[in-house]
């Protein structure tokens, strides 16, 4: 790949091509027997009568290479939106080309546009070229979080509980 990159914000037509790059990401991180999205789910997310998410595509010599997909989020002790980074992924044969960043930065981008206080995303603890990158470009982990997550039964349960 020699020529430049073009970033773009996802269309109805690439629903495809983002749920084939979902499926590349989870390979990477060995979480492929979590993905459930289909086509039909994604496009509702994204395009949907009321779209959850949004999603940049970045093209290089005619091939779809990789993918942001983001979200508002608030800052309650900012009084300012956010954005979340749920996912950013570059397929192998395109990395070292500064995609990755040029993605990251595109959001950033949005972020600021939009008057975000901040963006945020969470990486795998064993993913050390993702945490390096991330710390090279200013980031900075935040140890004292824990993440916690509901899903499945427990997330049917606790909903049940208020009624």
């Amino acid at each position: 790949m020699t020529s430049a990159v073009d970033i773009r914000a996802a269309r109805r037509e690439d629903v495809p091509v983002i749920l084939t790059l979902i499926r590349a990401l989870a390979e990477y991180e060995r979480l492929q027997d979590q993905v459930v999205a289909d086509e039909a789910s994604i496009e509702a997310a994204l395009f949907g009568e009321r779209p959850y998410a949004e999603a940049l595509i970045a093209r290089c010599d005619d091939h779809d290479v990789g993918f942001a997909l983001f979200f508002h989020n608030f800052s309650t002790f900012l009084g300012r939106p956010g954005l979340y980074l749920e996912d950013l992924f570059v397929v192998p044969q395109a990395r070292g080309r500064g995609i990755g960043k040029a993605l990251l930065a595109r959001v950033a981008s949005l972020a600021v546009e939009r008057g975000c206080g901040r963006m945020e995303w969470a990486v795998l603890d064993w993913n050390r070229p993702a945490i390096d990158f991330y710390r090279h470009i200013g980031a900075r982990p935040l140890d004292e979080w824990i993440v916690n997550r509901l899903t499945g039964d427990d997330l049917q349960a606790l909903a049940r509980s208020d009624r």
